[in-house]
C-alpha cells in the first residue's frame, strides 16, 4: 500500500513539473511584438511662404540653396521648427506676372507664420513704368500681409538686388542700371515702412559681387549660393523677432 502511494505521488509530481515546463515554452516561444514606428511629428513647423522673381526660386542654384530654404534650415537648426517653404516665383516674373501667378494658382494654405516678397527686377529691366511697379506693388505686399493672417509684422520686404554688377550686365550703362534699381527701391521701402511691415536692404549685400565672383552663379548673372545665404542670414533674426 505505501509503494502503491509513492508511485501515485511520483506520477502527480512528474505530471506536475511538465505542465510548468510547457507553461514556460508556450510564453518564451510567442514573437516579440515590433515596436510602432514613431512618425516625424510635423504639426508644430512653422509656415513660410516666399513669393518673388528668379531670386527667390534661385535660378542657377541648387533648390537647397534658395534663400527661403536656407533661411527657413537656418532656423528649424536654431530651435524654431520650420517646413520647407513654398515658394511662387519665376525667373522673368513682374509684378503683374506674380499677380497673375497668385490668381491662378493661389498659395496652398489660408495662412503663413512668415512671408517675403522680393519682386521689382524684371519691372526695370523690361521698362515697367514706376507707376505701374507702385500700385502692383502695393497690391501684392496687401496680399502678403492677408497670407500672414493679417499679422503684418509677420511679413518681409526684400530689397531687389543690383544686377549691374554682374558679368550679364557687361557692355550696358551700370550706373543706369544702378540708378534706377535704386529708384525701384525707394518705391518698395516706402510702400513696406508705410505699411508696417518689416525691410531688409540686401542690396548692399548684392553689389560686393563686383569685386567677389564667388558671390555669382555660373550663369554670370544670379546670385551664387554663398549670397544667397548671407541674404537668408540677414534674414532669419528679422524672422526670430517677428515670431516673438
Amino acid at each position: 500500500m505505501a509503494r502503491l502511494i509513492f508511485i501515485t505521488v511520483s506520477i502527480l509530481v512528474t505530471l506536475l513539473s511538465c505542465t510548468k515546463d510547457d507553461h514556460l515554452v508556450m510564453t518564451t516561444t510567442i514573437p516579440n511584438t515590433p515596436p510602432t514606428p514613431t512618425v516625424p511629428d510635423t504639426s508644430s513647423a512653422r509656415s513660410f511662404l516666399a513669393l518673388g522673381d528668379s531670386y527667390t526660386i534661385g535660378q542657377s542654384v541648387n533648390e537647397a540653396d534658395r534663400f527661403p530654404v536656407q533661411a527657413a534650415r537656418s532656423l528649424t537648426a536654431a530651435g524654431i521648427k520650420f517646413g520647407a517653404p513654398e515658394i511662387i516665383a519665376r525667373t522673368g516674373w513682374t509684378t503683374a506676372d506674380l499677380l497673375n501667378a497668385i490668381a491662378v494658382s493661389p498659395p496652398t494654405q489660408p495662412s503663413y507664420d512668415i512671408v517675403t516678397l522680393l519682386i521689382g527686377v524684371n519691372n526695370q529691366h523690361q521698362q515697367k513704368t514706376q507707376e505701374e511697379y507702385a500700385a502692383q506693388f502695393l497690391t501684392l505686399l496687401n496680399m502678403a500681409v492677408h497670407y500672414a493672417g493679417d499679422n503684418r509684422n509677420r511679413v518681409v520686404v526684400l530689397s531687389i538686388p543690383d544686377y549691374s554688377v554682374t558679368p550679364y550686365a557687361q557692355g550696358s550703362d551700370k550706373a543706369l542700371i544702378a540708378k534706377e534699381i535704386d529708384s525701384f527701391n525707394l518705391i518698395n521701402k516706402s510702400i513696406a515702412l508705410k505699411n508696417g511691415v518689416n525691410y531688409l536692404d540686401i542690396t548692399a549685400s548684392s553689389r560686393l559681387a563686383a569685386n567677389d565672383a564667388s558671390l555669382i552663379a555660373s550663369d554670370g548673372l544670379h546670385p551664387s549660393r554663398i549670397e544667397y545665404k548671407v541674404w537668408a542670414d540677414a534674414l532669419v533674426p528679422v524672422i526670430k523677432l517677428a515670431l516673438q
